[in-house]
């Protein structure tokens, strides 16, 4: 039986990892994997099918959707507030009325994650949550078969990362690459190097010889900036978005859909 616990405070001592900035949650179990915080049922149902272990849960309210994830999440604490002392907690509007507290698993080096892969995706310092969800959720849609990340990218667990990707952050496989875009790692791991940029030798997105190598990986860049002149130096590919007259780029989570759809097509 699911037993709701009531809160009236919000320095209840049961809400501090609700409380705590993500940074801190990474490092919760300290040298081991911390903590993240699931948000809706979806992205918190996504999670328990990947896996991931719940440590407590946060509602507003329990509907037919909610009570079935309890049931799913075993004898962990389920606390419960008025949605005005949760929009305080959170500082708006808790979408669908759930967050679950959950365990990090440990993260698998670029060789593994990669081994049997013929299309990746590489994010170099993409440092908005929202795009990186994004591109996650794209990733996941246009069969991109994993996803490395520089250590400069958001975590694709941040909350907000998850929400926006509806889940799929726990459907790609993804990992943080040790340092910087690696690409003589890349060659080593039998990939050839597309790295999305505007320069004026960038062949077209359509171009078929990119289609026809056996194992690629997409590079997208930071916002604003793009990707750095050592990872667009040492690419196999420069590649550009071919775009109508007086716009010159699409946001980076906006270009990886595309290129992702055109460089998965046979």
């Amino acid at each position: 039986m699911i037993h709701c616990i009531t809160l009236h405070d919000l320095n209840d001592p049961a809400l501090e990892i609700y409380r705590m900035p993500e940074v801190q949650l990474r490092r919760y179990f300290e040298p081991a994997e911390g903590l993240f915080i699931a948000e809706s049922p979806k992205v918190i149902g996504r999670a328990l099918d990947a896996g991931y272990v719940p440590v407590s849960m946060l509602i507003g309210r329990e509907d037919a959707e909610t009570a079935a994830l309890l049931c799913r999440c075993g004898n962990i604490p389920v606390y419960t507030a008025e949605e005005a002392l949760l929009t305080q907690l959170t500082g708006y509007h808790l979408t669908r009325g759930a967050l679950c507290a959950m365990r990090r698993k440990p993260l698998p080096s670029a060789e593994e994650l990669c081994a049997g892969k013929h299309r990746i995706a590489v994010l170099e310092n993409v440092v908005n949550p929202t795009n990186v969800g994004a591109i996650l959720r794209s990733a996941a849609a246009m069969q991109i078969e994993a996803v490395l990340l520089t250590p400069g990218c958001s975590d694709p667990l941040y909350r907000r990362a998850a929400r926006v990707s509806m889940g799929t952050v726990f459907q790609v496989p993804w990992t943080y690459l040790p340092d910087c875009t690696d690409i003589a790692l890349l060659h080593r791991m039998g990939f050839a190097a597309a790295a999305l940029a505007l320069r004026e030798d960038a062949v077209s997105i359509t171009d078929a010889a990119l289609r026809q190598e056996p194992r690629l990986a997409v590079i997208l860049g930071t916002e604003g900036e793009g990707l750095c002149d050592t990872t667009i130096r040492e690419a196999d590919y420069t590649v550009i978005i071919p775009m109508a007259k007086g716009v010159d780029s699409l946001n980076v989570a906006a270009a990886s859909a595309v290129a992702f759809w055109e460089l998965n097509r046979t």
